[in-house]
């Protein structure tokens, strides 16, 4: 994104229910109206396999102040998604020189009210202390899986997270998302 560009600006591919390009949009009209467009949803790991869990800020445009066990984000316009993983990877963790995130699989979520976004699922291992930013991230800790998966229940989680989470599960115990 351009120095003095909000993120309400940043221009996106609009995609059908084939996850074919048919338009752009600024992010901000595309949240507003519902146009369906990509994303990214990276699960880190440290050096030990514990998961980067975080709080989102209060000013993020969607699921403000909600916790996520992905990094991740939108995939600007005519970027691939494996370009969007790292760079997105990189920015909210806070470090460079990541090695390129594996792909794992894609989905589209549709909440049935009005958000829909095709989602490619990545992993990577971020075996560098990580410095988020803290325009996007209020609170983080890499925790073990099993506490993730306690704090599901205590904590709320943002739903398109909570959608990749299950399918990334699914995939682990069967090598299928589930989608």
């Amino acid at each position: 994104m351009d120095e003095g560009m909000s993120a309400a600006d940043e221009i996106l591919d609009i995609v059908d229910e084939n996850d074919q390009v048919i338009g752009q949009s600024p992010r901000g009209e595309a949240y507003a109206g519902g146009l369906r467009h990509r994303c990214v949803f990276i699960q880190a790991r440290d050096a030990e396999g514990r998961i980067f869990v975080h709080r989102r800020t209060p000013t993020k445009l969607v699921f403000p102040s909600l916790y996520d066990m992905f990094v991740g984000g939108v995939v600007g316009a005519g970027e691939s998604y494996d370009t969007a993983a790292l760079r997105e990877a990189e920015e909210e963790l806070g470090v460079s020189g990541l090695p390129a995130p594996r792909y794992l699989f894609k989905f589209l979520y549709d909440n049935g009210a009005g958000q829909s976004w095709w989602s490619a699922v990545y992993e990577v291992t971020c075996a560098r202390p990580v410095r988020p930013q803290v325009e996007e991230v209020a609170w983080h800790d890499f925790l073990p899986e099993d506490e993730v998966r306690r704090r599901l229940r205590d904590w709320e989680f943002v739903p398109d997270g909570l959608a990749a989470y299950e399918r990334l599960t699914a995939f682990r115990s069967t090598g299928r998302s589930g989608s």
